[in-house]
């Protein structure tokens, strides 16, 4: 098992991978169909956003907790 410490890594690699697997094969698909290439092209756009993605999610999700907690109540 991986320690308690290395949870928020966790879930930003796990969150930002499945996000961005979801949204790039939704806007591949979208852009060129089941084009026979489908698979390869969309493992490319998936790392490529993945890529950005996962150190966004590093430090954005602080901010966003920061935030969620000044908009709701105690």
């Amino acid at each position: 098992m991986i320690p308690r410490r290395y949870a928020p890594l966790l879930f930003a690699l796990i969150l930002s991978g499945v996000m961005t697997l979801l949204v790039s094969g939704l806007s591949t698909g979208r852009a060129i169909g089941l084009a026979p290439d489908f698979a390869r092209l969309w493992l490319g756009a998936w790392l490529a956003s993945w890529s950005i993605a996962f150190p966004l999610v590093l430090v954005i999700a602080p901010l966003t907790r920061r935030l969620v907690e000044k908009l709701v109540r105690a």
